[in-house]
């Protein structure tokens, strides 16, 4: 376990995406934020197949970092399963279900006008 503190943003956002990808998120995006807001320096956008799935990738990403890097990371949404925030100071996580990823757009909202996303 890395001491807290003791780990950069991009050493976070690689595990966060490690352990994504090892549950079967889908359409992946990570966002850099640094520059742009003061509330965190990257963000990571997953999609589950259901409420369960959605649920139990945020359980496991959470208990991963909390057993490799001492951090107790802020979440909510766990329990209705349709969009799981993730807060873990340096990176902000959101899984959501297909559809409601699709309402809310937040892609859109934080990528560079014209940049390309995995989803698309």
């Amino acid at each position: 376990m890395m001491a807290q503190g003791t780990y950069t943003s991009e050493q976070l956002l690689d595990r966060i995406l490690t352990s994504l990808n090892d549950d079967k998120a889908e359409d992946l995006v990570q966002i850099d934020l640094r520059g742009k807001t003061s509330m965190g320096d990257y963000m990571v956008i997953a999609s589950g197949r259901s409420t369960r799935q959605v649920s139990a990738m945020a359980e496991k990403l959470v208990q991963r970092l909390k057993d490799e890097f001492g951090l107790n990371s802020k979440i909510e949404g766990k329990d209705a399963g349709d969009w799981v925030l993730i807060d873990t100071g340096d990176v902000i996580v959101h899984i959501f279900r297909p559809e409601v990823r699709e309402f809310y757009q937040l892609e859109k909202m934080w990528m560079p006008q014209g940049a390309k996303t995995s989803a698309n």
